[in-house]
């Protein structure tokens, strides 16, 4: 690792990223735009827990050097002191290691045994990034997990966060000390969905009359897309529903519309990257979850001017504008209410969506992410700013 001045640096920073699954998902979506902003100044190593799941690796951009080794220790598998030693030797040999959720913390674990302990050098700083959970801890967390998550984590310098709930839940049950609690929200470059789709979407072709609910998320449980697909099946024939993303919940998903008499309605369109360039061909958003946290899709609806539906999980509530407020909604009753009043009032969906496009830029523009991110890297990179070249210093 280097601890020289910043006049002695000489090529890019080596930063590998430790992924829960690199299929692409909002904490993929951020990283990725992370990565792109870099530009030449860092290269990146990608791991996934899961091997196969790398379609977020589409969205970085041409010129940014990237790999996938498939010779790397696994992040996943059977806890032991041996794998755990070659996943710590792997990854101090980067100068920032990034971890990404439950699913990585198994190199997190590796860089907390061996870190005082590996050949007498100071090991590379790891910051730890939670975005949310899976269906099985969406109310209440699993206390072996929390055991584990609380050893793990003692030696990540900080623990990223985007939303004040999860904040709140790694202070009191991981007990990880506040100071190393960051709360970052997620941005998106907001000027660019103001100009419109220009991109059609796979399978889909809008007719006159019809209302489009949308969702883009990874096809995963925790999602529960056939709860909307059920709710959209209730209501009257001119709404369609059409789901952008992928994952192993696909086919399940594809059979609830098939046993609600609504597959003709329903478009899967698997991964698509930049969504600026298409998601404004949706009437409104819509979220089905169990869990969320800050969802980067709900940022994205938001700076295309649109509405959003969702049940009241994370901080969605908080984060669209007031007007909007009133359809985050708690039961299955007020939630197909919500969507059915929003699909049927084309007045008040433009109404909402210019006030959401107008909190969007005001809140959630990428220039706040993005500044908090180059404080945070730079003090794990003895000052360095690896987004811009410049020398920050340490505060």
């Amino acid at each position: 690792m280097w601890t020289g001045e910043y006049a002695e640096r000489e090529g890019p920073f080596r930063i590998i990223h430790l992924h829960s699954s690199f299929s692409l998902g909002g904490k993929e979506a951020r990283a990725v735009r992370l990565m792109n902003l870099m530009g030449e100044r860092a290269e990146h190593t990608i791991l996934s827990a899961v091997p196969g799941a790398l379609d977020a690796r589409d969205a970085i951009a041409p010129g940014i050097v990237a790999h996938f080794p498939t010779d790397a220790p696994p992040l996943a598998g059977r806890p032991s002191l041996a794998r755990f030693r070659k996943l710590a030797g792997y990854i101090y040999d980067f100068d920032l290691v990034l971890s990404y959720n439950w699913g990585a913390m198994d190199g997190a674990m590796a860089h907390r045994l061996y870190w005082d302990r590996w050949w007498n050098m100071m090991p590379p700083f790891l910051i730890h990034h939670e975005d949310g959970f899976n269906e099985d801890e969406s109310v209440k967390r699993n206390w072996k997990r929390n055991l584990y998550r609380r050893h793990a984590l003692r030696t990540a310098s900080r623990l990223v966060v985007p939303s004040e709930l999860l904040g709140g839940i790694a202070r009191r049950e991981w007990k990880v000390p506040a100071d190393r609690v960051e709360l970052i929200r997620n941005g998106i470059d907001v000027g660019s969905y103001a100009r419109g789709p220009s991109l059609s979407i796979p399978g889909f072709e809008r007719t006159d009359g019809e209302v489009v609910i949308g969702t883009v998320a990874g096809l995963r449980k925790v999602k529960d897309l056939p709860r909307l697909v059920r709710a959209v099946a209730t209501l009257p024939g001119h709404v369609r529903l059409v789901i952008v993303g992928e994952g192993p919940e696909r086919a399940a998903i594809a059979a609830e519309a098939e046993r609600c008499g609504i597959a003709d309605r329903v478009v899967l369109a698997g991964f698509m990257p930049e969504p600026a360039r298409w998601i404004g061909h949706f009437d409104m958003l819509a979220l089905s979850s169990l869990s969320e946290q800050a969802p980067i899709a709900v940022i994205e609806a938001m700076a295309a001017g649109l509405p959003v539906v969702s049940p009241d999980v994370g901080d969605v509530a908080s984060m669209v504008a007031p007007i909007n407020r009133s359809f985050v909604v708690a039961g299955e009753a007020e939630y197909r209410a919500a969507l059915a009043q929003m699909a049927a009032d084309a007045g008040q969906r433009r109404r909402i969506g210019e006030a959401n496009r107008a909190a969007a830029a005001e809140r959630f523009d990428e220039t706040r992410m993005v500044a908090s991110y180059q404080k945070l890297y730079a003090r794990a990179l003895d000052g360095y700013d690896v987004f811009t070249g410049r020398f920050l210093g340490i505060d």
